[in-house]
């Protein structure tokens, strides 16, 4: 360990940290990244009530170095460089109320069904990529061309007027401007994003996170992300519960496939 002197600041969607970069070696599972620089949270006022309940160590940026604050190589990048990965990709499934995995180096069989659905990137930020279209039943609800798919994001983000236009369609109340509730008893259509000219749909069950009552919330927020990234959705984990993602970092695109607990997905 190596106490670097450089400080650093970063802005959450949840609010600023900063602190100090320092070095160690990092491990994840048997690999090993010697004298990495890191950053060293000591203040975490702004990752909010998230980190004062949630009891997590920290965060893994898996974003692409052109977005790193302070220039500093990302960990995925340090390991390709590394040379110690089968394959320079890696792959996340988010169990649904069971245990998810993070897989570096390959894709794991088990976790999916079906072959991958690849869409090339379109910027090397975040994992971007054309959105061709958002649908709700079969009605367009969305002129954004742009999406990119984060594990860090819990629910489906979307530009704020579109999300509260398809609200309004779903007969949704917003609670406290920040989360929208439908009655349990609706039949909800489906949320359908079309990427790389295939169409992705979600259910009424996928994008219900939870019931209280005779309400029920849905996984939509609306995030408006300013030029030049911006205007964007945000393929969060209500997304990736429903599709196993492949980040192919090796030839810079996304592959999408059933996960193994949704094998209906897919529409070509």
């Amino acid at each position: 360990y190596k106490q670097n002197g450089t400080t650093f600041a970063i802005q959450y969607g949840s609010g600023p940290v900063s602190g100090v970069y320092s070095s160690d070696t990092v491990s994840i599972g048997d690999l090993q990244l010697k004298d990495y620089t890191f950053a060293e949270v000591d203040k975490t006022s702004g990752l909010g009530l998230g980190y004062r309940f949630g009891k997590f160590d920290g965060i893994l940026g898996l974003g692409w170095d052109a977005i790193s604050v302070g220039h500093v190589p990302t960990p995925m990048s340090a390991l390709v460089k590394s040379g110690q990965l089968p394959k320079p990709v890696f792959a996340f499934y988010l169990g649904n109320n069971q245990p998810g995995e993070l897989i570096f180096g390959d894709v794991d069989s088990k976790h999916y069904s079906g072959s991958f659905s690849f869409v090339p990137l379109t910027s090397e930020t975040y994992w971007q990529i054309a959105l061709d279209g958002v649908k709700l039943g079969g009605d367009s609800v969305s002129s954004t061309k742009k999406a990119i798919v984060d594990s860090g994001t819990s629910l489906l983000a979307g530009p704020s007027a579109e999300i509260k236009a398809i609200a309004d369609k779903l007969g949704a109340k917003s609670v406290m401007g920040k989360e929208y509730t439908v009655d349990c008893s609706q039949t909800l259509p489906d949320l359908t994003f079309t990427l790389g000219g295939k169409d992705f749909s979600l259910k009424q069950a996928d994008l219900i996170l939870q019931q209280s009552g005779s309400q029920c919330v849905l996984g939509l927020m609306g995030v408006d992300v300013p030029a030049p990234h911006g205007p964007l959705w945000i393929l969060g984990d209500v997304f990736m519960r429903k599709y196993y993602v492949q980040f192919d970092w090796g030839n810079r695109r996304l592959g999408f496939a059933a996960a193994a607990q949704a094998q209906e997905s897919i529409v070509v």
